[in-house]
């Protein structure tokens, strides 16, 4: 994992002054980061579609308190001029997201505001070193509505093909008409959340974790990887439709849409990480063989 020589030696005896004119920011961030998080934890991070919210935020700060000697030491460097205008731009889309109700403004303003401030008290030096959990955080703003309504259709019919093609194949009456799938004597409805996007958005976080973590230098090896998340997620979701589907021919629909619900929700997770991993690892014994640096 690259770092910063800059700030990886351990604190100057006389660095944790400097710690003190970080009081101004902590204050106003506090300001501005409380209200959206209560918010959040309120609204749409106890929803299936933004439930990974608080994950994308413990590890971005996970990796702040890792770098956490950054702001203990004293600044080498500060471009004030670029953060206070990265910054504004940052807070005019608080301001609008937080009047209007917009999501996608309110939170993802997290990252110019963030950015902008560690520009103006760690110039790029300190940027470059939370650029990562920065950018992370990406993955905690919702989707837009528009993208979401062009999007889950689609899915959900390319689902609900594929499920009834292999319960065909494997011998089990069922027929489908549209997004309701018709097995034994119930009828399924393919909703929105089983149409996959939501596990598309939080694979691709993970995958992201996931290459970061890894930190190979073969720039095809990762972009391969990435390349996999999609399939791989959605491919989780049809084990996941095909697992309650089953589960509701065998047990009845109540069972079906109780508590084996949720838990495919786990088992779908769990499918796609495994999976991920298959896949780096088949592309590990093909780099080898090929002589590529992984």
């Amino acid at each position: 994992m690259s770092s910063d020589s800059t700030y990886m030696s351990s604190p100057p005896a006389n660095g944790y002054p400097a710690l003190l004119t970080w009081m101004p920011v902590i204050a106003g961030l506090a300001v501005i980061l409380l209200p959206i998080f209560y918010g959040l934890a309120r609204g749409l991070w106890t929803t299936e579609e933004q439930g990974h919210g608080p994950l994308i935020l413990a590890v971005s700060l996970y990796y702040f308190w890792q770098r956490r000697d950054v702001f203990i030491q004293p600044a080498k460097s500060t471009s004030p001029v670029l953060g206070g205008v990265i910054l504004a731009i940052g807070l005019l889309f608080y301001a609008l997201g937080k009047s209007q109700t917009i999501y996608i403004f309110e939170i993802g303003s997290l990252l110019p505001i963030l950015a902008g401030m560690l520009l103006v008290m760690r110039g790029v030096t300190g940027l470059r070193s939370f650029w990562f959990p920065i950018l992370f955080l990406v993955f905690m703003i919702p989707l837009p509505g528009p993208l979401i309504d062009t999007l889950t259709g689609p899915l959900k019919q390319y689902v609900s093909i594929v499920v009834e093609n292999i319960l065909y194949h494997l011998g089990f009456p069922i027929a489908r008409n549209g997004v309701v799938l018709s097995i034994g004597y119930y009828q399924l409805l393919v909703a929105d959340a089983c149409s996959g996007l939501n596990s598309m958005f939080s694979l691709s976080a993970l995958g992201v974790l996931y290459v970061y973590l890894m930190q190979y230098r073969n720039w095809l090896r990762n972009g391969l990887i990435f390349a996999g998340i999609l399939p791989i997620a959605f491919a989780a979701n049809v084990i996941r439709v095909i697992v309650i589907t089953l589960v509701t021919y065998f047990r009845g629909d109540e069972a079906g849409q109780g508590f084996i619900h949720g838990f495919a929700g786990i088992v779908l997770f769990i499918v796609a990480l495994l999976s991920l991993m298959l896949w780096d690892w088949v592309l590990g014994l093909l780099f080898k063989q090929g002589g590529h640096t992984a």
